[in-house]
């Protein structure tokens, strides 16, 4: 066995372990934590095939930014642990049979192509392998790229619209009243007389000041 397939095979191990003790681990600090040691094991697997940009994007947005965000606001909110975890193991067999079934499709749909013995791939002087990946993301996969920017913009828009329904401070309006307003309603002009202020008032308000 090649050093390569030990430490392919140990980080493996490790982020299996992490992930599994993110969705069983009864403290949501930790959990956050494990997730954590996640990204940074399979980070790992990235550097070994060859996907420096990946695992530096991987570390730097997630670990460096998402993950330190959520830990943050895990700590300053009271979060009810015992009523988080009510009915965790009553859907345990459910839950493990379809994470089971899911990793049993993905094996089927992948293995043939994807999970073959690898290559040696000698790449040419000059190789970038960010260059690389920006052409194959922008050109054959132009339109998933798109598609994919489409949904989380549609998710951001819902997740922030879910969040501000229901709060009482929150200034929502409604599309359909605004389109139908007219200008009348708008707008108001109102024709005053225009008033002057002669010299003796303004000498009374210096005197009384």
């Amino acid at each position: 066995m090649a050093f390569t397939d030990i430490i392919f095979y140990t980080l493996a191990a490790i982020l299996l372990f992490a992930g599994l003790r993110v969705i069983t681990t009864r403290n949501p600090v930790h959990a956050a934590l494990f997730l954590v040691l996640a990204f940074f094991t399979a980070s790992g697997i990235w550097l070994l095939l060859e996907a420096e940009f990946l695992a530096i994007t991987l570390v730097l947005v997630y670990v460096g930014a998402v993950m330190v965000l959520f830990l943050f606001v895990v700590m300053m909110l009271d979060i009810n642990i015992d009523k988080l975890r009510e009915g965790f193991w009553e859907y345990l067999p459910m839950a493990g049979s379809i994470g089971l079934l899911m990793a049993i499709e993905m094996v089927l749909v992948l293995g043939g192509k994807y999970f073959a013995p690898p290559k040696n791939i000698t790449h040419p002087e000059g190789y970038s392998n960010t260059a690389e990946l920006g052409r194959v993301l922008y050109s054959d996969y132009l339109l998933t790229f798109e598609l994919a920017s489409v949904v989380l913009l549609v998710a951001i828009v819902a997740a922030i619209t879910l969040t501000l329904r229901d709060r009482k401070e929150s200034k929502s309006m409604n599309a359909a009243d605004q389109v139908l307003v007219k200008k009348q309603d708008r707008l108001r002009i109102v024709k005053m007389d225009a008033t002057v202020e002669t010299k003796s008032e303004q000498n009374g308000e210096d005197k009384a000041s």
